[in-house]
């Protein structure tokens, strides 16, 4: 049996992230989204650049709520491109960290799981952190 060692969620307008993709661009992607998400992204864009739009701001919401589910915030090993959500091959949403923040959150921290959702003008994301069993190295 797991315990939770962590909960995030957050929720955001689309037209936020909108404003930022249009003021910032690449940057902005650069920042956000690691090497994976950003060909997602790129993919989604191309065919519908509101799909792109909406995925982005899912994925933004995602490492906002990621971020407080292990107690962080935007503090290092924490970087915005080092977590990213990535869909399985069933199109369940999954957590993939990158370099330090990876090592650092397996020597504390069991599974981590996710949910993301989108509505017209809103997105949000719901994290649970489960605790390190003495099982787990």
């Amino acid at each position: 049996m797991s315990a939770i060692a962590g909960i995030g969620t957050d929720m955001i307008y689309i037209a936020r992230i909108q404003r930022s993709y249009e003021r910032f661009g690449q940057r902005f992607l650069d920042r956000i989204l690691g090497e994976q998400e950003k060909q997602v992204f790129a993919r989604r864009y191309a065919r519908d650049p509101k799909r792109g739009i909406r995925f982005l701001a899912t994925r933004f919401a995602a490492k906002e709520a990621f971020s407080k589910a292990i107690g962080l915030g935007m503090r290092m090993p924490m970087a915005w491109s080092r977590m990213q959500t990535l869909n399985a091959p069933s199109g369940k949403p999954t957590v993939v960290l990158e370099e330090e923040l990876a090592l650092w959150y397996q020597q504390r921290f069991g599974a981590a799981h996710i949910t993301v959702t989108d509505e017209s003008d809103l997105v949000m994301a719901f994290v649970v952190i489960e605790a390190k069993t003495s099982t787990q190295t």
